[in-house]
């Protein structure tokens, strides 16, 4: 019989972590294991919103649901934490195994390992324990499980960021409603809530009011996302409130392991009338070949380049114009050939813009 959400967290807490159980022989590595993970994880640049939108792309989709992700950031404590403002992030995923549970109070373990072949963009590693740079208690409900992580060190087991902490109080499955909506009968699947730090709130707010409608261009799952700001006195709202879906004509031609559709954006802001822009996509497949396949990307078989050419006026955010989007490279493998004359490389790369 499969264990119940608290029953699993309980679990963790005993066997992994020795809290309320036998000592485990391998706690000291765990220990060191989070030290190198702070020392990492504050060394990185992240730009926290496409870390998040990357998340839920790689995410799994009940057949027939229409992916989307939510950000709703609020003035309204209900962490009972003292934050100044709490960011807050729906998805309408399968929600989280007892596997990925297992996954995410665990360093360097990663259930998409192995899984780029079937289209995950993700990077091993840090993962979602880059939303340390913006909180320190990040809170995670989704099938059945209310949990929540502490940067600071357990007083159980002098371990911080992947110990599992059972929420009993706040915030509860209400305060989540009445941020989400007065009406809501019912929550997306799973829901990230993130108290922010009180230097983070200010660049949050930024890089949420200056998201563009393109960035779901390149997106092969996510199909809706929104942004909105949630206070008891509107007029005290700072983030431009966005909508944005997108629609695909199915109508696809296929040559040469390739496909061209016609991709349709539309998107609203604060509460205005929506604005549109089709997309004539080109999506090419290429081989990686076997001199050219590295260790850290050992399980990708083959890149995909997508082309986006818009029929219309492009889509604009505010006062921000569009971007460039491409694969980024994340080292480089060079080598001479001809004796010197010719240099050539091999890029490894991974998404972002």
């Amino acid at each position: 019989m499969e264990m119940r959400p608290k029953e699993h967290i309980e679990k963790i807490r005993r066997t992994k972590f020795s809290i309320g159980g036998e000592p485990n022989p391998l706690r000291e590595d765990l220990h060191q294991a989070t030290k190198n993970l702070s020392t990492e994880l504050y060394a990185k640049d992240v730009h926290f919103l496409m870390e998040l939108v990357q998340n839920a792309e790689d995410n799994k989709y009940v057949e027939g649901v229409r992916p989307s992700l939510e950000f709703i950031i609020t003035s309204r404590d209900i962490t009972a934490t003292g934050a100044p403002a709490t960011l807050l992030i729906f998805n309408n995923e399968k929600g989280f195994s007892p596997e990925n549970v297992e996954s995410i109070c665990s360093v360097g373990r990663s259930t998409k390992k192995g899984n780029r072949s079937s289209g995950y963009i993700g990077e091993k590693g840090i993962g979602f324990k880059s939303v340390f740079l913006l909180t320190a208690y990040p809170y995670i409900f989704s099938n059945g499980y209310q949990i929540r992580f502490s940067e600071k060190p357990c007083p159980h087991c002098d371990i911080g960021y992947i110990v599992p902490e059972w929420v009993e109080e706040k915030p509860t499955l209400n305060d989540i409603k009445q941020i989400y909506g007065a009406g809501a009968g019912s929550l997306p699947t799973t829901t990230i809530i993130l108290p922010l730090k009180p230097d983070k709130v200010k660049p949050v707010k930024q890089q949420l009011s200056s998201i563009h409608p393109e960035v779901l261009l390149f997106l092969s799952k996510i199909r809706h996302l929104s942004v909105r700001e949630d206070n008891e006195d509107p007029e005290m709202n700072t983030v431009n409130a966005v909508s944005i879906s997108r629609e695909i004509n199915f109508c696809t031609r296929k040559n040469m392991n390739a496909e061209s559709y016609t991709l349709h954006l539309s998107a609203g802001e604060n509460g205005g009338s929506e604005k549109e822009c089709s997309y004539y996509m080109w999506k090419q497949k290429f081989p990686v070949r076997l001199e050219n396949v590295v260790e850290r990307r050992e399980d990708v078989e083959e890149w995909v380049i997508t082309l986006a050419f818009p029929n219309q006026e492009r889509l604009q955010s505010g006062s921000s114009f569009p971007g460039v989007y491409a694969f980024l490279p994340t080292e480089m493998i060079l080598s001479w050939l001809h004796q010197g004359r010719q240099l050539s490389w091999t890029i490894s790369g991974t998404k972002g813009y």
